[in-house]
């Protein structure tokens, strides 16, 4: 414990939640029926903060055996020191995973719990570039019928006004074309992303753009593995001019964006808050992505970018993507909604600008003891 403290952490707190997906869904490499959020609570005194992530339910016990005693006790403002805390606390265990997931979860409850004692929104206190950030609909999957894909993806362009869709490809190789014909002719001119998950090899991935080529597709998400970095290179010089290569939803450490910008291996970086260390990661990723002269875009989790996002310089746009924005919406009140293609922080709320409906998420309850 720290005797300097002005506001000590008193407890942290975790559960984690199963929410069954509205039908089943599927990408290149996974099917899944069902999806686990894990919310954390970090308290001082009265004051709590919300954070969260999207993992398996063993992030609880990891918060409550390591990371919560790790932080406990710390001054409450002191982020940075706590997130040290918890990179030494995980050290035996390795940084990624579901390591760097409860990170991020308890990183993200810090920020709220501070932008919520000194009563201002989370933007505000991270400063803002910009009011509103642009989203892209995403969901697509491989599991959908033709006719689910074209009223996603056509209500998303044409009704919410998104400038950009992205589908799942890849489980189905031999069906991708013609799905993206049906995504084309749903959107119109929006802009068509495609998500493979890492199912290709590289000649498959610039097959199938070969293929797509007057379908207009402008952002090629995993190709192929993101461990193969130098794949993504592969693909990125052999891709169509226009396609933008994109990965890095799995970055958890400053280490993994360097890997990804130093092989040139992406035109479009991407990061995830509730996996590469929090808002405290995030900004460290965003910085070091912007100088390489390269775009983040925000994976998922809209609840927890909004804010973040108008802080970036650099920031292209946040995944709305469906599992979650459908959790999201029905299990927080304040959660973001799309207003002509893009969403914004509330600036009239502290922290992330959202109350937990405990009560209605008792139900889902997987892990931990249910919050209030």
């Amino acid at each position: 414990m720290d005797e300097r403290c002005g506001a000590p952490i008193t407890a942290v707190r975790a559960a984690a939640y199963r929410i069954p997906t509205d039908r089943p869904e599927a990408d290149g490499t996974l099917a899944w029926t069902s999806t686990v959020l894990v919310v954390v609570r970090v308290y001082t005194g009265s004051d709590r903060g919300i954070g969260m992530t999207y993992a398996h339910s063993s992030v609880v016990g990891l918060i409550e055996e390591m990371l919560g005693p790790a932080v406990s006790g710390y001054d409450c403002f002191d982020i940075a020191g706590c997130w040290i805390a918890m990179q030494r606390a995980v050290r035996n265990l390795g940084r990624s995973g579901i390591a760097g997931c409860a990170i991020s979860a308890i990183d993200l409850a810090l920020w709220d719990l501070k932008a919520k004692i000194l009563s201002v929104s989370l933007a505000k206190l991270l400063g803002c570039c910009r009011d509103r950030v642009p989203v892209y609909g995403s969901g697509g999957f491989t599991s959908y019928s033709d006719s689910e894909l074209r009223e996603q993806l056509g209500r998303w362009a044409q009704v919410d006004k998104c400038r950009f869709v992205k589908m799942k490809i890849g489980s189905e190789p031999w069906r991708d074309p013609k799905r993206t014909e049906v995504a084309r002719a749903a959107i119109g001119e929006c802009q068509l992303f495609v998500d493979a998950n890492g199912a290709f090899a590289v000649q498959q991935a610039l097959r199938f753009a070969e293929q797509t080529r007057d379908i207009d597709i402008r952002w090629l998400e995993e190709p192929v593995s993101s461990d193969d970095v130098q794949g993504l290179q592969d693909v990125r010089k052999g891709a169509p001019a226009g396609v933008d290569v994109a990965a890095g939803e799995y970055i958890f450490t400053l280490d993994d964006a360097r890997l990804l910008l130093g092989y040139d291996a992406v035109d479009v970086l991407q990061a995830d808050v509730t996996r590469c260390g929090g808002i405290t990661g995030f900004l460290k990723v965003s910085t070091l992505a912007e100088a390489s002269h390269i775009d983040t875009s925000a994976h998922c989790a809209p609840s927890m970018h909004r804010n973040v996002a108008c802080a970036i310089p650099k920031l292209r746009h946040i995944e709305w993507f469906h599992d979650h924005v459908r959790i999201e919406q029905m299990l927080f009140d304040g959660a973001p909604t799309i207003e002509d293609g893009t969403i914004a922080p509330d600036f009239t709320r502290p922290g992330h600008g959202l109350e937990f409906k405990a009560s209605d998420a008792a139900r889902y309850l997987a892990s931990g003891e249910a919050l209030t």
